[in-house]
């Protein structure tokens, strides 16, 4: 073996992940391998010299970190991960096959791999999350993120530049890979580097400009971003396809892989470049911080049946009576916590509670970060803006996220604010997440209880919370689960079943009221549990009683009528159905006919039918 200085050993290792990424791609006949190309030496520079981690141990908290937001590269990442131990080489062919955990796009079934990325934009946002967990926690290492060019485009790239630099967050490094061309045609800027220092710089960062092929020019702008007081921004000038001369720079290459003629040729001019050298990286380290096992909450209430309590109100006291158990339990907000509540838990810890402003998906990207070391993590909005972010929460499913989500002001229960502020698509949205809960109270007692059955569930949890203040129908004994729901109101005679959920539960308690009073006996269920559902409840109420009545404070695509349908239920569905409004909550209400009168109408059309 030859006696190589760091220089030619991080060369000829940025060769060595080219030909794994040729070679994985080829065979499966898929993949980016011309963006692998371009961050050869970027990848090798990291792994190989600037980043402190163990092989043995990706998952502790005093390593360094890599997100590798243009995760199309993901056979890069792979490789090196390879040629460090953390895997083995030979799982490097079973790329994108059925039986492999080598997915298309990076997934955390791979050790190193904490999150999944591959839908552009977000890598940044949880490169700041993991950054701004280990600040927390006083380990001093570092985050690093690889941008592609094209993804730059996204604003949520720009959110998390604009926090991290307000923030100072000097532990968080991101490499944009300069390769000027995206998938259908060149980026924005292309190699005007100019353009993206300006406006990198504007948002409080440091910057430096670099060649991405040149091994001393990297190692210089990664000493740099080690001495940087603020955020650090390496824009790393490269060639899509480098180092296969049929391949720089051509477009139209984006999501192709070489065929076995064009590999062969491929391999003749990398081969030659690779050779046996004797040459040892220092920064391989022991790591010794595993993340602490999660802890259980559990939480008691003391209310009185009548008070009067707005279940975001609730929602907020919960929160400081979890933070009170859990020292790794944090709260984000997108300042509406004054409407969510969470302010509670930023005024008796405003250590562990993070402002993120108006910024939806940058906050739920941070989030994401911070769970991966460790955190428990809450974070709130209005319902209706989660929708911004649902492609960061769909994304933190994949990467087996454990979030807790609260969208408060939902439907048109919140009255004059109109319809740009109600959540009355945030049922079908959170349903449709994988692995998700969707948990809605109705009453105070419910939604801190359901707040504690939150926090101890692991996965995406949604809590749904109402505007109006609403009366307290539980005892504060009472227990609340995943995939439960309470029979309010039942009898041997009822003639159907009315399945509420949040402030209809109310509008069916009033409508029982009502109907028992002309002599008609109806069951109410709360059905608090949107996903799972109940099954066994309702089966058996749709079987004793012939109709169930659904009614919700949403739109019927994807809510809980659509819900009880998927048991094989034939519900009908009360639901906003007419375009909403301002008005006050009882005139919305009544004019989608899901209050009081709407229900009792729909009963006795049925029964008289």
């Amino acid at each position: 073996m030859a006696e190589v200085n760091v220089e030619e050993y991080l060369e000829n290792k940025a060769n060595i992940l080219r030909l794994h990424s040729i070679r994985s791609t080829t065979k499966a006949k898929s993949g980016h391998p011309t963006s692998c190309l371009s961050s050869a030496e970027i990848v090798a520079t990291l792994f190989f010299k600037v980043m402190n981690f163990d092989p043995k141990h990706m998952d502790y908290l005093d390593n360094d970190e890599f997100v590798l937001s243009k995760g199309h590269a993901a056979p890069v990442l792979y490789a090196a991960l390879a040629e460090a131990g953390v895997i083995p080489r030979e799982k490097i062919m079973t790329l994108r096959q059925f039986d492999s955990e080598l997915e298309g796009h990076p997934v955390p079934r791979v050790k190193g791999i904490r999150v999944a990325t591959g839908s552009l934009g977000q890598g940044l946002s949880i490169g700041l999350g993991m950054a701004y967990a280990k600040r927390l926690l006083g380990i001093n290492r570092r985050v690093y993120v690889l941008l592609g060019d094209g993804e730059v485009a996204e604003g949520s790239v720009w959110e998390a530049l604009n926090l991290a630099g307000k923030l100072k967050i000097s532990n968080l490094v991101a490499i944009l890979d300069m390769n000027r061309l995206g998938q259908s045609e060149p980026t924005m800027f292309q190699w005007d580097w100019e353009a993206y220092a300006r406006r990198v710089e504007a948002f409080g960062w440091n910057v430096t400009v670099c060649d991405g092929h040149n091994i001393k020019d990297l190692i210089r702008a990664f000493n740099e971003a080690e001495k940087s007081d603020k955020p650090f921004f390496i824009i790393a000038k490269t060639v899509k396809g480098k180092g296969v001369s049929f391949l720089e720079n051509i477009e139209g290459r984006h999501g192709t892989a070489l065929s076995e003629e064009e590999l062969k040729r491929a391999e003749s001019e990398i081969l030659p470049k690779i050779k046996e050298v004797d040459f040892q990286p220092n920064n391989f380290i022991e790591a010794r911080i595993p993340i602490e096992p999660r802890k259980k909450y559990s939480i008691k209430t003391d209310y009185k049946v009548g008070d009067m309590v707005a279940t975001r109100e609730a929602f907020g006291r919960a929160l400081v009576k979890l933070g009170e158990q859990n020292e790794r339990m944090i709260v984000l907000d997108g300042d509406v916590k004054n409407s969510t509540f969470t302010i509670y838990f930023f005024n008796k810890f405003p250590d562990r509670s993070l402002q993120c402003y108006i910024a939806e998906q940058n906050m739920v990207g941070v989030a994401v970060g911070l769970q991966t070391q460790g955190f428990d993590v809450f974070l709130s909005s209005f319902a209706c803006f989660l929708s911004r972010a649902f492609d960061q929460i769909r994304m933190a499913a994949y990467s087996r996220a454990n979030l807790k989500i609260a969208g408060s002001h939902a439907g048109v229960s919140i009255g004059e604010d109109g319809p740009s502020q109600m959540g009355l698509e945030d049922l079908a949205l959170f349903r449709a997440v994988f692995g998700s809960t969707v948990l809605y109270p109705c009453d105070a007692v419910s939604a801190e209880k359901l707040t504690c059955v939150m926090a101890n569930y692991e996965g995406i949890s949604y809590i749904r919370t109402t505007r109006p203040k609403t009366p307290v129908i539980y005892s504060n004994d009472e227990k609340f689960h995943i995939g439960g729901s309470k029979v309010l109101r039942w009898s041997r005679n009822d003639v159907a079943t009315i399945v509420a959920a949040g402030v209809t539960v109310h509008e069916a308690l009033k409508a029982y009221e009502k109907l028992r009073a002309e002599g008609i006996n109806v069951r109410v269920v709360d059905c608090y549990s949107v996903k799972p559902l109940d099954s066994e409840t309702l089966i058996k109420a749709y079987e004793e009683t012939k109709h169930i009545i659904t009614v919700e404070d949403h739109y019927p695509e994807g809510g809980i009528g659509e819900a009880v349908a998927s048991l094989g239920l034939k519900p009908h569905i009360l639901a906003v159905r007419k375009m909403p409004h301002s008005g006050k909550p009882e005139e919305l209400l009544a004019e989608q006919g899901i209050d009081t009168n709407g229900i009792i109408r729909k009963v006795k059309e049925l029964i008289n039918h």
